[in-house]
Parts: C-alpha cells; sequence; structure tokens
C-alpha cells in the first residue's frame, strides 16, 4: 500500500485528521516517509539544494565561528550537537576544518540528532569514528557546546489555521479526494498567538509550529552553556502577518519546482513553511536562552571572512578562469540569494558580554 493510500485508511478509520498529522506522515512515515525514505533529495538529482552541497565554504566559515565559541566558553570540553544533518556534508566539513585549526580535538564531542534509521545509516558511511547520533537531545545529557541546524525547523509539521469568528485549523477529510475543512482551534493554537501577542485579522491563514516551541524547550533544557546557531527562511512575527502574507508561507518542492499542493506526489516531495523566528526567541527565553541578533546570512558569513574562506576551498591548481567564475557563483548564491533569503538566529545561555565574529556587521 502507498502512503496516499495509508493516509485514506486513516482517515476512513478514525475519521478527519488534523494537516499538522497528514503533514507528519507525508514527511516522516517510518518507510515512505519524504525524509525516513532512501530516496535522493538534495543535490542535482534531488529536490532542492542547501549550502553545504555547493561546497565546503559553508563548513569552514561555521568551523571558524564553532572554535571561538569554543575558546569563549573557556571549557576544555565543547559538545558541538548538530539537528537534520542530512548527507553529513556540513559536519564534515566542520570537522575537517576544526581539525587543521585546533591543536587538540581530545575534549570535542560532535552529536548528530538523526530518527530515520535510513538517513543515519546514510551519514555513518560518509563520517568517521568522531561523531555520536542519538534519537533525542535529551539522550546526549546536559553539556557546554554549540547546537547548530541549517533549514530544520521549515519541515516540522506544522498546523494550519485560519481566523474567523475564532480560530479555526484546517483538517483533512477524504470523500473523492482529499478535501479540507475546519474544526475550532484547539487551545494550544489559541495560546501560541496569545503568548506572542498577535491578534490576526478576519480570514487570515497562517501556520502554527508548535513543535518548534518544543524544541526550543529541549535545548534550552540541555544546554548548560554555549550557543544555539539556527539557519532558515523565515521573518519576525511583525514580517510574517502582513496582508501580503495571509494565505501563508506553505511551499512544496519536488524535483527541483515549487508548488503549493501539499497533496500531490505524497512522500516524494518536499513540504515546507516558513519560520517565526519570533516564536523562537520567545519560548528560548522561557527556556532560558538569550537571543543575542536575527541577522540575514550574508552578515553572518561576511562577519567571518567568507571571502577569504571561499579562496582557501578553491582546489589548489585549479585553472585561473575556472576558479573566478566558481569564486562568483558561490559569492552570489550564498551571499545575495540564500545570503539575503535566509536568516540566522543566534542564542546563548551563560555567555552574556561575549560578541561573536559572526555578528560583526550585525546593525
Amino acid at each position: 500500500m502507498d502512503l496516499a493510500n495509508m493516509i485514506v485508511e486513516r482517515i476512513k478509520r478514525e475519521g478527519p485528521i488534523s494537516f499538522h498529522d497528514y503533514m507528519e506522515m507525508a514527511l516522516y512515515h517510518p518507510v515512505l516517509g519524504y525524509y525516513t525514505s532512501t530516496r535522493t533529495k538534495i543535490g542535482k538529482q534531488g529536490d532542492y539544494v542547501t549550502s553545504p552541497h555547493l561546497g565546503p565554504v559553508m563548513g569552514m566559515v561555521l568551523g571558524k565561528q564553532l572554535q571561538e565559541m569554543w575558546q569563549q566558553s573557556g571549557s576544555k570540553d565543547f559538545t558541538i550537537v548538530e539537528y537534520g544533518a542530512g548527507e553529513g556534508y556540513l559536519c564534515y566539513d566542520i570537522l575537517n576544518f576544526l581539525g587543521s585549526a585546533c591543536k587538540h580535538l581530545d575534549g570535542l564531542r560532535y552529536c548528530i540528532i538523526e530518527k530515520s534509521a535510513g538517513m543515519r545509516e546514510r551519514q555513518q558511511r560518509h563520517l568517521g569514528g568522531k561523531v555520536e547520533w542519538f534519537d533525542a537531545i535529551e539522550a546526549i545529557g546536559g553539556f557546554t557546546g554549540c547546537v547548530i541546524s541549517n533549514e530544520l525547523v521549515d519541515n516540522f509539521a506544522v498546523h494550519r489555521v485560519v481566523m474567523q469568528d475564532v480560530l479555526q485549523e484546517v483538517f483533512l477529510d477524504f470523500t473523492e479526494g482529499f478535501v479540507e475543512i475546519l474544526r475550532p482551534a484547539d487551545e494550544s493554537l489559541t495560546n501560541y498567538f496569545a503568548e506572542l501577542g498577535i491578534q490576526l485579522p478576519r480570514d487570515f491563514q497562517t501556520e502554527v509550529n508548535l513543535e518548534a516551541t518544543e524544541w526550543m524547550k529541549a535545548i534550552g533544557t540541555n544546554l548548560e552553556k554555549g550557543y544555539v546557531i539556527t539557519i532558515d527562511y523565515g521573518y519576525s512575527s511583525e514580517e510574517l502577518y502582513r496582508a501580503c502574507r495571509r494565505n501563508g508561507t506553505l511551499l512544496c518542492y519536488h524535483q527541483h519546482q515549487i508548488n503549493d499542493d501539499p497533496y500531490q506526489a505524497i512522500g516524494l516531495q518536499d513540504i515546507t513553511t516558513h519560520v517565526n523566528f519570533s516564536a523562537l526567541s520567545h519560548w528560548g527565553s522561557k527556556s532560558g536562552l538569550t537571543s543575542a541578533e536575527l541577522i540575514n546570512q550574508a552578515t553572518f558569513l561576511l562577519g567571518l571572512d567568507f571571502k577569504d574562506c571561499l579562496r582557501k576551498t578553491l582546489a589548489a591548481g585549479q585553472d585561473k578562469l575556472k576558479a573566478i567564475w566558481q569564486e562568483a557563483l558561490l559569492t552570489r548564491t550564498l551571499l545575495l540569494d540564500m545570503g539575503m533569503r535566509f536568516k540566522v538566529l543566534i542564542q546563548h545561555k551563560g555567555m552574556t558580554g561575549k560578541r561573536i565574529a559572526g555578528l560583526t556587521y550585525a546593525k
């Protein structure tokens, strides 16, 4: 039975399901979900491209920032926790940089949080013995270090809501096809907007990422001292709930094409929504994290000498003209394209007064 039929059977058995539960199955079904299946998702043969797939420069830049954070922590032991490591390219490049830049790595731990057995197996084939794998951050225990994620939060399953006389949530029924219906929203959804001080206008549709709030709580609870670096596309609450986004931010990616229909190619296409960084800051602060800055990716990279790092990563002895072309292409992609769309949220715990290089050009 394919995934679409599994979802239909569940609806027939249980009645209408929330869009959140549908998205959870479409992306994370243990065998047939988009992220848990073995098919290629990233790169030319996949559905989209991420920064680490464009070359080692992103890992080198983040490695520089992590090295500085380790020094500022004043601890001989430093744990890097990466969520959503994909094929493991970012981890590989970070460890490669730290291996050459640091005299001693005895106190370093690199932990990947990965629930998918298939993805974990692919990462283990690519990465060496320095890396440890866990199902959840709680299994690591309290630590000093940094939690990093790149394009993770936009893939958490979300609740879709629309404001009418009261807040309504989108549920999914099935007749001759999938049909969206509305039901009064659960208290957890109305409380989300109340905590953020948001009052939606009538007919405004948007998404609520409750999983992101729980994720922040888990990080704040387990990080004893250090930093959190969250890289993703999204907005502050002020930007997210503007009239121009009254239909929400949900998008799907399949074979490098973008669409807004989450009910096609079920289990074969990515489903994403823009991140509410104000929500991450709010729930992070409730768990002991202080938000230092929200900046765009370009500003963060430039503070860490991106251009110098890029030149160092270009192959030695490479044809000069080709090297110039690659430098121009990656500069445009990582600084101008992704650099303007993606944001970097820096949070910290127990590091008051410490200024990091990635925030050099923050306003």
